[in-house]
Formats: C-alpha cells, sequence, structure tokens
C-alpha cells in the first residue's frame, strides 16, 4: 500500500506549483519593495504553499500565523473559531493571508475582516487552489494560483484526516 493510495489524478505537478509559486514570489516582491510586509499563513494546510512562497519572496518581510476554523466535524458551526492569533501590532504591516484553499469562504472572509478591523495598512490573500463552485459568502482571494471544479482534493499540504500533505503534487483524492 503506497503513501498515494487513494489518488484518483494528479492535478497540478510539483512543477507547476512550482513555476506559480515563483511568479507569485516575484510579484510580491515588485509590489511591496521597501514597504513592511507580514506574511500570515492559516494552518494547517498552508504550511508548505507558505514555505516555498517565502523562498521565492527577495525582499524583508516576518511571519506568523494563524490557526482557525468555522466546522465542527462536517457540519459548520457559523462562527469562526480562532485558536492560535498573531502577536504583531498589524497597524505596523502589509498584511498578506497565504491559505492552502479557499472553500465555502467563511473562515478567510471572517478572518480578514478580524485583522483589517486591526488597522493592517493593507491586506490581500493569496490561496493555492480557489474553489469558487464551493463558495456560500461574497469572498475572493486576491490572488488565486489555481481554480479548481469542486472536487476533493489532498497533496501539498492539504489533507485527508491528516494524510497526503507530504505529495509534492496536488491530487483529486477518489477513495482508498
Amino acid at each position: 500500500m503506497g503513501y498515494d493510495m487513494g489518488v484518483k489524478r494528479v492535478l497540478f505537478s510539483s512543477e507547476e506549483i512550482h513555476d506559480r509559486v515563483r511568479r507569485a514570489g516575484e510579484m510580491i516582491s515588485r509590489e511591496y519593495q521597501g514597504k513592511p510586509l507580514l506574511l500570515i499563513g492559516i494552518l494547517n494546510g498552508s504550511f508548505m504553499f507558505m514555505a516555498d512562497l517565502c523562498r521565492e519572496i527577495t525582499i524583508p518581510f516576518e511571519v506568523a500565523f494563524m490557526k482557525a476554523k468555522s466546522y465542527s466535524g462536517t457540519q459548520s458551526a457559523g462562527s469562526v473559531e480562532i485558536s492560535l492569533d498573531v502577536a504583531q501590532d498589524l497597524s505596523r504591516y502589509h498584511v498578506i493571508l497565504v491559505e492552502d484553499i479557499i472553500d465555502t469562504g467563511r473562515t478567510l472572509k471572517a478572518l480578514s475582516e478580524r485583522l483589517s478591523e486591526r488597522g493592517a495598512l493593507s491586506l490581500k490573500v493569496i490561496t493555492l487552489l480557489d474553489k469558487p463552485e464551493r463558495r456560500l459568502v461574497d469572498f475572493n482571494a486576491d490572488i488565486s494560483l489555481f481554480t479548481i471544479p469542486d472536487l476533493f482534493v489532498v497533496g501539498y499540504g492539504l489533507d485527508l484526516d491528516e494524510r497526503y500533505r507530504g505529495l509534492p503534487y496536488v491530487a483529486e483524492y477518489g477513495g482508498a
């Protein structure tokens, strides 16, 4: 039984992902040159994307992490619970939220609103994957590296019960 058992098909190879992440890093480096920049990764899924993005940004920046959820099991809790928050005074930074996937949009919309209220100089959201068919609230990322249909995906930080995060690609999960 291989680690990738259950993978139906690869959607984005590690090379395709690296190319898009590199281009995003170049764009961020140009746009925020000379500005105080804080990247906030949303745990747990964004950690691989965040690490690779950080390696592609060529200007000074700081890093922080948040952990939030709006679901309990498979049901929406209707509110967002933050279990890890950033300590920085956001009024000193241009903030980029780094997310692995935007699905319903509830969590990121709530986090964006909360961080904006804390006075960030600017706030943008970058996501590896965007799944607009599943959106339940009016929310869009400023930068989406890939748009996907309503599929369950794993790899490159995305998981199924904490499995498959380490795959170097993004794949559709098809069951074991």
